[in-house]
């Protein structure tokens, strides 16, 4: 990423063709980088893209103009907070100071999981490392993250309250002093 994220968006798509136009319209309207494009579970495709907020509006703007009825759920997030993009990519390390506790949250929707990690981070003292999204999981997404105990029931709730208001959560976890092998199958 060549700059600073500030805002991310992402569209949920019924339709792989209308996808790749939605996605060209998205990058070409505006200077943003693109995270993810790619076909998730159920047949369906997503494109997230991050950068400033006024190009993240744009882009989403444009993708919305040509998504015609394809177009399942978007998500738009101003002033995100940065340990959301790391997470999503896989490129965090652990310590072995962060795995006092481990917290899980699952929902529905691919959409609903990114508002519960920036939700859940920007509560607490966490390091979120893991958001999966939707491969391999029909369609769902679920997030990991680690720290001290009472930040991690913070940080798992606030996540769980954001993803609530969308009635998408599935199940929301934590579990302290992990076993350290639990460690290696999340990686």
């Amino acid at each position: 990423m060549s700059k600073r994220m500030e805002a991310l968006g992402m569209v949920e798509l019924s339709s792989i063709a209308v996808a790749y136009l939605v996605e060209d319209a998205m990058l070409k309207a505006s200077d943003v980088d693109l995270l993810v494009a790619r076909t998730i579970c159920s047949g369906k495709y997503i494109v997230m893209v991050g950068g400033s907020v006024a190009s993240v509006e744009a882009s989403l703007r444009a993708g919305r103009e040509v998504s015609r009825e394809a177009l399942i759920d978007e998500l738009f997030i101003p002033n995100i907070d940065e340990r959301v993009f790391p997470a999503i990519t896989g490129s965090v390390a652990l310590k072995d100071s962060d795995k006092d506790a481990l917290g899980i949250l699952e929902a529905f929707s691919v959409t609903s999981i990114i508002e519960g990690a920036d939700a859940a981070v920007k509560a607490a003292d966490v390091t979120l490392f893991r958001i999966h999204v939707a491969m391999a999981i029909g369609g769902k997404g679920f997030l990991l993250l680690t720290g001290e105990v009472s930040d991690v029931t913070a940080a798992i709730e606030a996540g769980a309250k954001q993803i609530g208001k969308r009635g998408l959560l599935v199940s929301k976890v934590v579990i302290p002093r992990p076993e350290e092998r639990l460690f290696k199958e999340t990686l």
